[in-house]
């Protein structure tokens, strides 16, 4: 069936990075672009999400500095802060986003909004309530939701969310965290600089289990001699009950058991794709929690695309915006399509310092059976963690042990989420470890840990 005969040339199920970009660039193509949104226009990482939580760390960072600068000759003993101040400044981030004029962009675009939760009734059509609209192709960008923890009593005594967390108007004197994920690291520590008690109950035996163990440990050590939290790792939950003094945890840790009596429980562990919209109606396969899609984002149904976290709930906003530059290309070429490279994608925590990775873990390259050399080098090498008189922090890479070519990296560091886009780089563009060192690096910066550790790599 032509296209024309369709209401629209291509549906967009949400309107986050995964599905703004592709309905932006398809709409100034001339196509009829509709966009169903089910919650807020813009998607959540700015809302709810990502955005506004880095804008309460930053806070938190300057707060902490400011406070811990005797050494530096600031007299901070008496800094105090204002937390509905604090929150007022994260509100304003999020407004200057702009987020709140979201729908009258699109508009302005030529897409039309449709609000309401969509529903596959057949490949071509979708429902919204009772209405229902067809199209030629679509773009399932819905994303992930929270995957609700079932201990024992937590649903009926309460739990805040990370979204709610980012809301609170003054800090709990107490709070359990309920997962090891980066979303619960960094809202750990955010909170525990504003004077919060954190217990991070975790069933891993280590935090970040997906990352490398250097990066681990080093966030570990930080938490817990910086911020005095308790880390409890191979913890299981035997009983959460609501108390007069607040909420009580009960849990078993190996053969022993350990009570916890909190104000708060926040429950951040990892996230599922948002796949209850009729996939099975439309022909599209999905499995533990993802949509399935090939190397050209299209799903089982070749005119259903899909990207961002619904195909995988690890991926990053980024990794979204990504994903939806590449279905927007295959839509308008045909053909000429793109796949996705997923050689060189950048990771980050956004904590204090910051943990930036690019690339498979050692432990994934020697499974895949590849030959590595390693260097980890410390951050006290450089001259720019004397100045900031830090000795906490690492860089390690990882290198071909045949051709030297680089192949991930891990950095623990102030501004590691900007070090890491060269060594992205690198690996994207298949660059050696003599590459990166002979590149003439800033100092005093951050990055000449980069030439560093290269460096040393590229003489073993």
């Amino acid at each position: 069936m032509a296209s024309s005969n369709y209401d629209y040339d291509l549906i967009v199920i949400g309107s986050g990075a995964a599905g703004n970009i592709a309905a932006q660039q398809v709409a100034k193509a001339g196509k009829r672009v509709a966009m169903v949104e089910a919650a807020t226009v813009g998607g959540s990482e700015v809302t709810s999400g990502k955005l506004p939580l880095c804008s309460l760390l930053q806070t938190a960072q300057i707060y902490n500095a400011a406070k811990n600068g005797g050494q530096l000759g600031i007299r901070g003993a008496t800094i105090g802060y204002n937390y509905p101040a604090v929150k007022a400044w994260k509100d304003l981030v999020v407004k200057r986003t702009g987020v709140h004029r979201g729908e009258d962009n699109f508009i302005e675009m030529g897409i039309n909004v449709i609000h309401g939760r969509g529903y596959f009734i057949d490949p071509h059509t979708i429902s919204i309530g009772a209405a229902r609209f067809t199209a030629h192709e679509f773009l399932i960008a819905t994303g992930s939701e929270e995957v609700l923890s079932q201990a024992p009593g937590l649903a009926t005594t309460g739990f805040l969310t990370p979204k709610e967390a980012l809301n609170l108007t003054r800090p709990p004197k107490k709070l359990a965290i309920i997962g090891g994920s980066a979303t619960a690291c960094e809202i750990a520590q955010l909170l525990a600089t504003f004077g919060t008690k954190i217990y991070l109950i975790e069933t891993a035996p280590r935090l970040l289990s997906r990352e490398e163990p250097e990066a681990s440990s080093q966030l570990e050590a930080i938490f817990k001699k910086t911020y005095q939290m308790d880390i409890l790792f191979g913890s299981t939950i035997e009983k959460i009950e609501p108390i007069r003094a607040g909420k009580k945890i009960v849990l078993k840790i190996g053969n022993l058991s350990r009570t916890l009596i909190v104000d708060e429980i926040l429950v951040a562990t990892e996230k599922k794709a948002a796949t209850d919209i009729g996939l099975e109606n439309a022909g599209v396969l999905y499995q533990d929690g993802a949509i399935h899609t090939n190397s050209n984002m299209a799903t089982s149904a070749p005119h259903i695309y899909a990207a961002g976290s619904c195909t995988g709930p690890r991926n990053s906003t980024h990794m979204a915006a990504y994903h939806s530059q590449v279905v927007a290309h295959n839509i308008l070429h045909k053909r000429r399509p793109v796949s996705v490279d997923y050689r060189a994608v950048p990771r980050v925590l956004f904590t204090s310092p910051e943990v930036a990775a690019v690339g498979p873990t050692e432990s994934e390259l020697l499974t895949q059976g590849i030959a590595i050399k390693k260097v980890v080098v410390p951050l006290s090498l450089v001259a720019r963690a004397n100045i900031a008189d830090t000795s906490d922090g690492f860089i390690k890479i990882i290198a071909s042990k045949k051709t030297n070519v680089l192949l991930s990296a891990t950095i623990v560091s102030p501004g590691a989420s900007e070090i890491i886009q060269e060594l992205t780089l690198a690996i994207q563009n298949y660059l050696t470890a003599a590459h990166v060192a002979q590149t003439i690096h800033v100092f005093p910066s951050w990055s000449e840990i980069v030439r560093v550790a290269c460096t040393k790599l590229s003489k073993s």
